[in-house]
């Protein structure tokens, strides 16, 4: 059994690697003195590290589809991919942290040592095979998640916004650890392959137990993706928390839900008529609820991070259509709007920390003449938000188009239907910052001194796969088609 768990650990590198980090940060920050104010090393060692993690994880893609660590984990290239794409959030949260002057100087460090302990319970959840690892991938994610939410201890907003995450965390954990009880407690396993061959023989009962406790099962799911009817927290929390932590936010634990939804959704509800058509109908419900609510909702907002959390809200929906769809295709249209999302939101978010830091807020007003100052930032803000509501030839419009076919195929017609009635929805409030940085004068000359020549060099190169992802697609798709979902 020891030599068995010196084996497994060859396919858990990329995890070590990021504790390892993580462990390092903690102790070159303790090396400081308390008037020190400049932690270079901190931060070189934590995208370092974060490389490392990211080849450990490339380097792994050619590794046979496997379970490890007695069954509790799995290894396969759906969940190595997710994990890059968590890595390069994470990689870009803590650059932009390093650059902002919303998180204080001697809590930089803290930041990278906690996203660091975020991404370690991400990368837990994607690789989850059974319940227990699972729970403990989303306890990892939330724990470390509030205390990034109340980073400024001294802001009444940002622990407003830590207080919300723990409440509305600690319910839908509850809920969830409920929810598999009961499931243990029916089938007798927490094993995922275990409790697929059960539910294959599953009587009416049983079924009786077991479909209210998927649904509790699913609240801790649906809390980390934001999903309605467990949204609540997201608008306040990414308005209260620092710029840096709330992409990190519409980044990271995003990609770790959707990763275990997916898992969950093709592990248990392919195999049972019933349960099916139980689950497609509760995620069927949800997708046209979140799609509507989220996009409603951001029309009437002044904050733009606010307006961009309801907005990851109807994405989170149009996510879920392809996740319903249970197919090779669905899963490849997913994979391919999270990579599309990912630079969208890396993009749109950076340029908004840098404005909201020159103005003390990020209320549309000021990004008013942006175009005239400015015109390479707006260009690309642009660019982001005509991609976001889905406008061609753009990557957030192939990214949609995937989603509508592989629904259409499914006959799914009346939530294609609501998909794209909300899209249409979205182009409105979308275009409100487009209008305000071409037509509007500005409210201030003095220049916004996070727009150095680095910045908008950084951001002109995250903003490159926007426009090659929509060109490209058909590449990036068949790439995102080998990233299969092993089901043993």
């Amino acid at each position: 059994m020891p030599v068995q768990y010196l084996a497994n650990l060859s396919l858990y590198v990329p995890e070590l690697v990021v504790v390892a980090t993580m462990m390092g940060v903690l102790f070159l920050e303790s090396t400081y003195r308390e008037n020190e104010k400049n932690h270079h090393f901190v931060f070189f060692l934590t995208l370092f590290g974060l490389l490392v993690a990211a080849v450990s994880v490339v380097a792994n893609f050619t590794v046979l589809p496997t379970e490890f660590f007695t069954h509790s984990l799995i290894h396969d290239s759906f969940g190595n991919l997710s994990k890059l794409l968590m890595i390069f959030g994470t990689m870009a949260s803590v650059y932009l942290s390093y650059q902002s002057r919303e998180i204080d100087q001697d809590l930089k460090s803290e930041f990278s040592a906690i996203a660091l302990g975020v991404l370690v319970g991400g990368m837990l959840l994607s690789s989850a095979h059974n319940m227990l690892t699972l729970y403990l991938g989303v306890e990892t994610l939330s724990v470390l998640s509030y205390a990034l939410a109340a980073m400024r201890k001294n802001d009444e907003k940002s622990a407003e916004a830590g207080l919300k995450y723990v409440l509305y965390g600690g319910v839908t954990a509850g809920l969830m650890l409920f929810g598999i009880s009961h499931i243990f407690g029916a089938l007798g396993t927490i094993q995922f392959t275990e409790i697929k061959l059960a539910l294959e023989k599953v009587d009416g009962a049983k079924l009786a137990i077991l479909i209210p406790s998927f649904l509790l099962f699913f609240a801790g799911i649906g809390y980390k993706i934001a999903c309605v009817p467990f949204h609540m927290w997201s608008p306040d929390v990414y308005e209260g928390s620092p710029t840096p932590v709330t992409a990190f936010f519409s980044l990271v634990p995003k990609v770790a839900g959707v990763a275990a939804l997916v898992r969950v959704t093709f592990s248990f509800f392919t195999v049972n008529v019933l349960l099916n058509h139980t689950w497609i109908a509760l995620l069927s419900t949800i997708a046209a609820l979140t799609l509507t609510i989220g996009n409603v909702t951001a029309i009437g907002q002044r904050s733009v991070k606010r307006m961009l959390a309801f907005s990851s809200i109807s994405h989170v929906g149009m996510i879920i259509l392809g996740v319903l769809v249970t197919s090779d295709e669905g899963l490849r249209s997913v994979m391919f709007y999270l990579i599309s999302y990912l630079f969208m939101t890396i993009v749109a978010f950076y340029i908004v920390a840098l404005v909201s830091e020159q103005y003390g807020n990020d209320y549309f007003e000021r990004f008013n003449g942006l175009a005239s100052r400015y015109p390479l930032m707006a260009i690309l803000l642009t660019m982001v938000m005509f991609s976001l509501s889905g406008v061609p030839p753009l990557s957030g419009f192939v990214a949609k188009f995937n989603i509508f076919a592989v629904v259409i195929e499914k006959r799914y017609y009346v939530l294609a239907l609501f998909a794209a009635l909300n899209s249409v929805v979205s182009l409105y409030y979308y275009l409100k910052i487009v209008r305000l940085m071409i037509f509007k004068e500005a409210e201030s000359s003095e220049e916004i001194r996070g727009f150095g020549f680095v910045n908008q060099a950084l951001i002109s190169i995250c903003s490159v796969p926007v426009v090659l992802l929509g060109i490209y697609w058909e590449r990036v798709l068949m790439w995102a088609q080998g990233a299969k979902l092993f089901v043993p």
